[in-house]
Parts: C-alpha cells; sequence; structure tokens
C-alpha cells in the first residue's frame, strides 16, 4: 500500500512543479495565399477540364492577373501537368494562328476553401467560364463544383 501512495504522492508533486501549458494557437482565419495557388489551378485543370501529361494535353495556358502582377511560377510536372505553351493576351493575332487557350485567375481565399475563375476557348466562337469551388483536405486540393459563368 506504501508504495501506491508514494507514487500518488509524487505525481502530483511532479504536476505542481511543471511548468504551466502553453496555451494552444487559435485556429487560423481564412486561408490566406500561401502557394496554394498552384495546387488549386492544377485541381482545376486535372479534375474540371481533366487534363493530363499525356494523352489529354491542355492548350495554351493563360494565368490571367488582370494587371495585377499576379504570377504564380509553377512546378507543373509535379501535378502531373504539362502546359506546353503559354498564352499571350498582348500578342496581336496573326492569320493561322489558332485561337485556343485555357485561363485561371487568382484564387480567392476564404473559410471554406477557395473560389478560382476559369475559362477555356476552343476556337474563336466555341468557349466556356467557370467559377470553380475548391476545397482543401487531408489529400489536398480538390474541386467541389464548377458554375457556368459565360459561354460564346
Amino acid at each position: 500500500m506504501r508504495p501506491v501512495i508514494a507514487l500518488a504522492c509524487s505525481t502530483a508533486l511532479l504536476g505542481a512543479c511543471a511548468a504551466p501549458a502553453t496555451p494552444l494557437p487559435s485556429p487560423p482565419g481564412p486561408i490566406a495565399d500561401s502557394g496554394n495557388d498552384c495546387a488549386v489551378i492544377a485541381a482545376v485543370a486535372k479534375e474540371h477540364y481533366r487534363f493530363n501529361a499525356t494523352d489529354n494535353v491542355p492548350p495554351p495556358l493563360w494565368l490571367d492577373d488582370e494587371g495585377s502582377g499576379w504570377a504564380p511560377r509553377c512546378d507543373w510536372s509535379r501535378f502531373g501537368l504539362d502546359f506546353p505553351a503559354t498564352h499571350d493576351p498582348d500578342r496581336p493575332h496573326r492569320p493561322g494562328d489558332r485561337i485556343q487557350w485555357v485561363s485561371f485567375k487568382q484564387p480567392r481565399y476564404d473559410g471554406r476553401g477557395a473560389l478560382i475563375e476559369t475559362g477555356i476557348l476552343h476556337g474563336p466562337l466555341a468557349g466556356m467560364g467557370y467559377e470553380c469551388r475548391v476545397h482543401s483536405g487531408f489529400a489536398g486540393w480538390t474541386v467541389g463544383e464548377c458554375k457556368n459563368t459565360w459561354i460564346s
């Protein structure tokens, strides 16, 4: 009986001598741009458009900064993607040029993940735009839903 009492007393004393617990940090607010832009774009490219690096190669990529200077540097191979060309909206169109691109605007983050505007143009009057909700989770970013925003 005596060892049990001694153990209980020593445990109580150690607890009294221990440093006060450090408070846990408060949960973060809305997710901020912390390098997730490339992963969000890749999720939409792979899940919504079904692009990949082998049998469904995407059209030229247009990261539409809308004049803000947003220009993420992404290692697309890390996401299993390959954008072999880049669309330059300021380059004058030349006769014979194909008019194709897939565009992504800078994602907007909130407490539910991210919203991203995207669009694809297959030809001069053949394209569609979307706003996609992308969720962050254990498996990375995944597309929840994409709503049409324009059709040409």
